[in-house]
């Protein structure tokens, strides 16, 4: 029986095989790609003598992490291939969106009218290099990488442990790798492994539009989400200074967020990009002459070093300022008016809200508040914890006119080991190795696209994750994240995939060159270099 994988053809059919099964984050599709995956991984010769080693653990939501063991006899040193098999929806497509997962039929129809296209991606399909299509680029091809290693190795029985480990939901809580990382703190202990290296394999991103340059990461980029809800006081508006709307006071917060670059981080010569607001509204289901009185933010943070507890008493600094610049701007609009107002704006974390309200409701109450906002399937995990937050300081109106400072999820702790000497001993290969297609390669040391490698290797001296568990109001019940787990997998990071361009977008696509010809090369050599 020959390899199922092995040449560039065969690979390029096993892409555009995985991109046919459509796996949309949070559809029915997602729910059913890791059986179709584990049957075609079943066809390996490993697999049908070993069927143990090939297994599929509940991710929630009727969705499933894959793990797939190559085990060599005398091995304890293991690599852990990562990738995610989700990808984003596809109605930008538009009269195309039928062809979105046919790689193949989408090139050639792109073909009959190129013209369509913006300037760069026409010119990319008129060189015939790339391959378009929804999920080639991001990131069912590093998937395809590794099923072809995973078999090269077990025909060819390397000396090395490899684990191929797939899972769904990277693109909105990463749901998947969060519930992957227990099952390969147990599989290392079932099986006596030592976890080597953590191969994250998603596709090169440029680093501006115009960017062409390949790129191998040795970290990835941290994400956290701190949000506010602002309680004001409700007012006809007839009489609008017996009132506060909550976007007078939303306002002030916002102008602050956006932009602000205290909470900039640079670490080896990289910045990350400046926080905006990701979501801005008032809680007002619909159009009356009562004034909005409740609203929330989000906002989006990157991080490189700083923990979830930093980054909340940043946000605390930023909401006090804030709010102070808020009652002294309003205590001359009363003074104008010759009123007497209904008082300064206070800051709240979450926590010090629910102390309250357990103190003055019973925590019974409390719980049943919380329970309600939990049970409604149509909000996600950001709207119930903005929802649980507005629960309680509806009961709690007293404590108005407030700002709750409070954090969604989800959150990606931020990871680098480019100081690592396995780290810089691959770097150096992988240059080289490139160089033998006439490419380079370039070192990034924080992947900018956000990606599972989170999850591994968390470091924490103190108890930076605190903060972050006191303050997400659906902690522990909707969203919660095992970092007493990823701290056991330690690991030194890699991110080598291939070359793409616009993810997310209807001209996602992928280079072939890259994808069918070097990347199979240079995984290889650097798999190899590993025994």
């Amino acid at each position: 029986m020959g390899k199922l994988w092995d040449t560039p053809e065969k690979l390029r059919a096993l892409l555009c095989e995985l991109v046919s099964w459509d796996s949309i984050t949070l559809t029915e599709g997602e729910r059913a790609f890791a059986p179709k995956l584990v049957k075609k991984l079943g066809e390996l010769r490993y697999f049908q003598n070993h069927p143990s080693l090939l297994q599929m653990h509940d991710a929630g939501l009727g969705r499933q992490v894959v793990t797939a063991l190559y085990k060599h006899p005398e091995a304890t040193e293991t690599i852990v291939l990562i990738s995610h098999f989700d990808t984003v929806q596809t109605e930008e497509y538009g009269v195309l969106e039928p062809l979105a997962y046919f790689p193949e039929e989408l090139t050639k129809k792109l073909m009959e009218n190129p013209e369509e296209l913006p300037e760069g991606a026409r010119t990319d399909l008129e060189t015939g290099k790339y391959l378009f299509g929804r999920g080639t680029m991001d990131m069912k091809m590093g998937l395809a990488l590794h099923m072809q290693i995973i078999e090269k190795a077990s025909e060819e029985q390397w000396p090395i442990n490899l684990i191929l480990t797939t899972v769904p939901d990277e693109e909105v809580n990463s749901a998947g790798m969060r519930a992957a990382v227990t099952h390969l703190v147990r599989i290392r202990e079932e099986f006596g492994l030592s976890y080597k290296l953590f191969l994250n394999s998603e596709p090169s991103f440029s680093q501006n539009p115009t960017d062409i340059a390949e790129y191998i990461y040795t970290g990835t980029i941290g994400k956290i989400m701190p949000a506010a809800l602002f309680y004001g006081k409700e007012t006809h508006v007839g009489e609008p200074m017996k009132g506060m709307t909550a976007n007078y006071i939303a306002s002030f917060l916002t102008q602050r967020m956006e932009w602000n670059n205290l909470f900039r981080e640079t670490d080896l010569g990289e910045s990350t990009p400046l926080p905006v607001s990701l979501q801005q509204k008032d809680l007002k289901l619909s159009y009356s002459t009562q004034t909005p009185y409740r609203a929330v933010a989000l906002y989006n943070v990157f991080l490189l070093k700083r923990t979830a507890s930093e980054v909340m008493d940043l946000f605390e600094q930023v909401a006090e300022d804030a709010m102070q610049a808020l009652n002294e701007d309003y205590s001359i609009i009363c003074e104008r008016e010759q009123v007497t107002g209904i008082g300064e704006v206070k800051v709240f974390r979450y926590e010090e809200l629910l102390e309250y309200a357990n103190k003055k409701l019973g925590t019974e109450q409390v719980e049943q508040l919380k329970e309600q906002t939990l049970s409604n399937e149509e909000w996600d995990d950001r709207e119930k914890s903005l929802r649980i937050v507005d629960d309680l300081m509806i009961q709690c109106q007293e404590l108005a006119p407030a700002t709750v400072i409070l954090f969604t999820p989800p959150y990606y702790p931020a990871v680098n080991t480019s100081n690592d000497p396995l780290i810089k001993n691959a770097v150096e290969l992988m240059k080289q190795s490139s160089l033998s297609f006439n490419n380079k390669i370039d070192q990034i040391h924080y992947f900018n696209g956000i990606c599972d490698l989170s999850y591994v290797n968390y470091e924490d001296e103190g108890k930076g994750w605190t903060a972050f568990e006191n303050n997400t109001p659906v902690w522990g019940d909707t969203y919660s994240i095992p970092f007493n787990d990823m701290a056991k997998l330690k690991g030194p990071v890699l991110n080598v995939g291939p070359f793409g361009k616009d993810a997310h977008q209807k001209t996602e696509r992928l280079h072939v060159d890259s994808a069918f010809v070097e990347m199979p090369v240079m995984l290889e050599a650097l798999v190899r270099s590993l025994y």
